[in-house]
């Protein structure tokens, strides 16, 4: 089976071709900020996004012969976490009723569907996007009936990186129980019950530790004070919980790379500002642990920040009582986007219905 897999971030057009499981073809197409400007929204750059696709795909001459074109999912309504046949339904929410359209994921399920519409016989796809939603009804009640809980949180990954260690122990990932931790420039953190991620925080711009680039959690008052101050427009406030944020807003950059460079040159200040981030996180893995009752098979730890040794081993040494820890480093979202759509074409999954 040959499948096209298409991931867009902010910065990024990220590509796959799939032979099977075997990559043929990977290309990280990167965008400057100059060539971005040029457009007002991000649904604005799908055209641009798109005709990079194409012409990376004719320049390594490779043909469009799908049989399938899976993209990252986008902001759209919560669903059920699985693997989703794009229909007229999700695009058009994905146009109209997406409420947060500035995210460039929202343009994987649009360039899927218009490219794998081109092609005959060749399916489009989407899987496990950042709505993915099964939190338990307890998880779903805050502090106020005018706010219930949302999660969005890096369900690709963290479902991928729980197949994978369920499969090195021999076991389905619907056997287990896990605290999955992704690292990003957001972080998210998940209780995985038997299959189902019951509760999850609002990695976007809501709520959990702070992160490289989000605020995560913010003293209620203190941020409806800050709202009728008249210093901010309600766009500098939302960069200010999502993208202008966290270490971003303390140090100036989201470069963990830099960062801990930094730390390893004496500077303390960032020092303080990175334990800060992974006590939070070590809180936030700690109160999931409460959510399974302390019947917990391991913790995993993924993202890129899983690739530092000194993140890795503060958290081990914060919460290794839990239960055993290990870790994932990177990102594994386009083997995870080839996996999910290859599991349809051969029968062993059967594709939802977006409704």
């Amino acid at each position: 089976m040959k499948i096209l897999v298409i991931n867009p971030g902010s910065t990024s057009t990220k590509i796959a071709v799939y032979d099977d499981e075997k990559p043929i073809l990977l290309r990280n197409i990167t965008h400057h900020a100059e060539e971005l400007s040029q457009f007002g929204d991000v649904l604005e750059q799908r055209a641009f996004r798109r005709q990079l696709v194409l012409d990376e795909l004719r320049q390594t001459e490779i043909p469009l012969e799908f049989d399938a074109v899976i993209g990252r999912g986008g902001l759209v309504k919560p669903i059920a976490g699985g693997v989703y046949e794009i229909n007229d339904k999700m695009v058009d929410d994905t146009l109209h009723g997406c409420v947060m359209h500035s995210h460039a994921c929202n343009l994987g399920c649009l360039i899927a569907h218009e490219i794998a519409s081109t092609i005959p016989h060749c399916r489009a796809f989407i899987a496990d996007p950042g709505v993915v939603d099964e939190l338990s009804p307890l998880a779903r009640i805050s502090g106020s009936p005018l706010m219930p809980r949302i999660c969005i949180w890096h369900a690709l990954n963290q479902r991928a990186i729980a197949r994978r260690y369920a499969h090195s122990i021999g076991k389905e990932y619907e056997d287990l129980n896990l605290i999955i931790c992704h690292l990003g420039g957001g972080i998210s953190v998940a209780a995985h019950e038997h299959g189902r991620a019951i509760d999850a925080n609002n990695a976007l711009d809501g709520e959990g530790p702070f992160s490289p680039e989000r605020a995560g959690s913010l003293p209620a008052a203190d941020l409806i004070r800050l709202c009728f101050s008249g210093k901010y427009t309600e766009k500098q406030l939302l960069k200010r919980i999502a993208g202008q944020a966290g270490l971003t807003a303390h140090l100036g950059t989201n470069n963990m790379r830099e960062i801990l460079d930094r730390i390893k040159q004496g500077d303390e200040h960032a020092q303080v500002l990175v334990d800060a981030m992974l006590y939070h996180v070590a809180k936030q893995i700690a109160a999931e642990a409460a959510v399974l009752c302390g019947n917990i098979d391991a913790v995993l730890l993924t993202g890129g920040m899983a690739h530092s040794d000194y993140i890795v081993s503060e958290l081990r040494r914060r919460i290794g009582f839990i239960a055993p820890v290990y870790t994932f480093p990177g990102e594994n979202e386009m083997e995870a986007l080839a996996l999910n759509a290859l599991a349809v074409l051969q029968g062993k999954r059967e594709a939802k219905v977006y409704q």
